[in-house]
């Protein structure tokens, strides 16, 4: 990478080029308060975005900008913590602050779920939700909206229903994309058309469960806090905690973002936004392009665009190929990244015989590679799709090569972690039903009629609690009941005394599981976080119980105590463990890789945002790329070519597509022809291919000197005419 200006003392914005310095300063300092209108960065793939939405934080507040009224949105909670941490650094280095004293400055920095999960608790009461909401997880989201499934007989019907992936997913776009039921079904699940009205029903009734609960699920988040700006008064207060509002990845954004964002912003003054249209990928989450494309005509004052289109990343081969298959897009910000890395290396187009010689092809040239000096660690094969690498991860395996794959079970899937996480959640909010039901059936003699009842009588109860401690248990489970009573009175005393100490003797019995019923353990200190060691103890008899691998598990509830210890509150873990979620360990994720190096398998949705030296993509072929399932519609197409795009560009020095020509199917009928043939992908038409290197492995291989003469005796044999022999059958 070509060397950097230095920062100085007298500018701190040397380090910046010209385009990334206009997008700083822009409608910053004397000179240009005049410029009002919202700015729109639009900043295309390794050209330093994160760079520079953190220089124009910090520059914010350089000239004078309150940092505890600046709202950076993004989306991921790493991302948001990086921009803090960059903005600390950079207020360090301006104002001669203390990092530690910038960072807890920035108070609004996070996700658009976790800032919206913070401002509806702060307005809970205004506006009829119970301050203590429970967010449910994807996975609990299903089971809740299951439980109604059944509740209401559409599991029993004579025909196949949904199944309550597909119900969350349905009621998920529906929500996110502002689309009424219908459209949605039309548009994305054909299939469910027939079912409209009973999903109407189950949706609302849902609905109606959840509010009953005090449960918000991952979509209602947005969705409330989308309602509360329309409520004028209450859209007032909110855009008035924040003078400037910066968004990251704008093109990701759905309808409900975009909502949010323009009722905190209606004038768009002290609004900025950045993202790459061409990095729009995220349709299936809701994500709409028009977000982005129309941003700018959507104030009475038109949107400053600012284009960053110098890349630090690839080759400017790399680039000409990656802008050459972008440049064909029906619509887009103009924009051809350019660099000054120059290089001789085009990108390569490798056709193979079919998916096994695509595998070999990949990891020979990742063992190249190696062998000539790049890490695995810094190598990275892409694809379409997670079953797109079956293959190669055989052939990988076979030849000792260690990988990691991007995109498996996360960490709050296991079933452990759920349930110590379903006792503080429960602990948080009694009318929590599926928190309660899981907790309950741990314990032996508890079944679902038990837990129903004590949660129906919960329900009715303006005490639920009292209720709890109240019932009666089964004789079987009457040990274990007493112990799991007092370990809620020990949780419950150290959320009304805010951390202070709860009674010893709740404290002491909170350890009585089922291989020690009335045996008092230690107490230890209450209050958070001290309340996950509370029911990790609690809890430890039953994990022996239940698991046969219980010291694996073990270490990932450890885990669990160490990541509460870094947030303040029970209030806030939960939130934000469950809006983003850590990646799985132990059992979840395989066996541990012992290994001083290993190759980087992805999905390309996994990939975007990453980079690595060299970057090979598995079938770059129709049906593959664009998919099969992705071609309904001219907006899916564009979709799928920017995810080319989006592929092409993660790649630094060097970048090979793969083009098997044979495929293997499965599941036709007996004695049909069980391949295909494929075509390479339609967005690298055949203008595009001067500017890849086009290549077939392996290369044919010079013929013996024996073979060679045999072949030149037999062309001078004769040609026998077995034409004119069939020909004269009919003549």
């Amino acid at each position: 990478m070509p060397a950097q200006p230095q920062p100085s003392d007298t500018d701190p914005l040397a380090t910046l080029n010209p385009a990334q310095r206009e997008a700083v300063e822009y409608g910053i300092g004397a000179a240009r308060e005049a410029e009002t209108a919202p700015l729109l960065v639009i900043a295309g793939a390794g050209s330093g975005k994160t760079n520079t939405l953190a220089h124009r934080v910090a520059h914010l507040v350089a000239h004078g900008a309150d940092p505890r009224r600046i709202l950076m949105l993004t989306f991921s909670r790493r991302a948001a913590a990086e921009m803090t941490r960059r903005v600390s650094r950079l207020l360090s280095r301006r104002l001669g602050l203390r990092a530690d004293a910038a960072e807890s400055c920035l108070d609004w920095a996070g996700t658009f779920h976790a800032i919206g999960a913070r401002l509806l608790r702060e307005h809970a009461e205004r506006i009829g939700l119970a301050p203590t909401f429970t967010i449910h997880d994807r996975e609990d989201s299903a089971d809740l909206l299951n439980l109604v499934r059944h509740e209401l007989g559409l599991s029993a019907k004579a025909k196949r229903f949904p199944t309550k992936g597909t119900c969350l997913a349905i009621y998920s776009r529906a929500v996110n994309t502002t689309d009424d039921l219908d459209v949605v079904l039309k548009t994305a699940f054909p299939w469910c058309l027939e079912w409209e009205a009973e999903l109407k029903q189950m949706f609302g009734a849902y609905v109606e469960a959840k509010q009953k609960q005090a449960i918000l699920d991952y979509d209602d988040l947005l969705l409330w806090w989308a309602q509360m700006m329309e409520v004028p008064e209450l859209a007032a207060e909110v855009a008035a905690r924040f003078d400037h509002v910066l968004v990251d990845e704008y093109q990701d954004t759905n309808r409900l973002q975009a909502a949010i964002l323009l009722a905190l912003r209606p004038d768009g003054r002290g609004l900025t936004v950045v993202g790459d249209d061409a990095q729009s990928i995220y349709s299936f989450r809701a994500a709409t392009v028009r977000n982005i494309l129309d941003f700018p005509a959507q104030f009475a004052q038109a949107a400053r665009v600012v284009t960053l289109d110098r890349n630090y990343r690839s080759t400017r081969p790399i680039l000409d190929a990656a802008n050459g298959v972008i440049g064909l897009a029906a619509e887009r910000f103009t924009k051809n990244l350019w660099t000054e890395r120059e290089s001789t290396a085009r990108p390569r187009l490798v056709t193979v015989y079919d998916e096994a010689e695509q595998a070999r092809f990949v990891a020979s040239a990742v063992l190249e590679r190696r062998e000539a000096g790049t890490p695995l660690k810094r190598q990275a094969v892409l694809f379409r799709s997670s079953s797109h690498s079956a293959a190669l991860e055989v052939e990988l395996t076979r030849r000792n090569i260690p990988f990691v794959k991007f995109g498996g079970l996360k960490f709050l899937e296991a079933a452990h972690v759920k349930d110590l996480l379903g006792v503080l959640r429960w602990a948080d909010n009694p009318r929590n039903r599926l928190a309660g039901f899981r907790v309950m059936q741990l314990l032996a003699g508890i079944g679902p009629a038990t837990a129903g009842k004590v949660l129906d009588a919960m329900e009715a109860s303006a005490t639920p609690w009292l209720a709890f401690d109240c019932y009666e248990p089964p004789a079987a489970a009457a040990g274990e009941w007493e112990a799991l009573a007092a370990l809620m009175r020990a949780l419950r005393g150290a959320r009304a005394d805010a951390g202070g100490a709860t009674t010893s003797q709740a404290s002491a019995s909170v350890g009585a599981g089922p291989a020690e019923q009335g045996v008092a353990t230690p107490a230890v200190p209450a209050g958070w976080p001290a309340e996950v060691e509370l029911i990790r103890r609690w809890y430890t008899p039953f994990l022996e119980r239940r698991f046969d691998d219980a010291l694996v598990r073990e270490a990932d509830l450890l885990q669990l105590e160490s990541i509460a210890a870094t947030y303040r509150s029970r209030e806030r873990f939960l939130t934000e463990l469950t809006l983003d979620p850590p990646e799985a360990t132990s059992d979840e994720s395989g066996v541990p890789l012992r290994d001083e190096d290993y190759l980087i398998l992805s999905t390309i949705h996994s990939a975007k945002g990453q980079e690595w030296e060299a970057v090979s993509l598995l079938n770059a072929v129709d049906g593959c790329l664009p998919s099969d399932m992705a071609t309904s519609s001219a907006a899916e197409i564009e979709e799928e070519r920017r995810l080319l795009y989006v592929a092409m560009t993660r790649a630094k020095d060097a970048l090979a597509l793969v083009i098997p020509q044979r495929f293997h199917v499965t599941g036709q009928t007996p004695g049909g022809d069980r391949h295909v043939f494929a075509a390479r992908t339609r967005f690298i038409p055949a203008a595009l291919l001067p500017l890849f290197e086009q290549a077939s492995w392996p290369p044919p291989s010079p013929l013996s000197h024996e073979a060679a003469a045999m072949a030149r005796e037999a062309a001078k044999r004769p040609v026998i005419d077995l034409g004119a022999k069939l020909r004269g059958r009919w003549g």
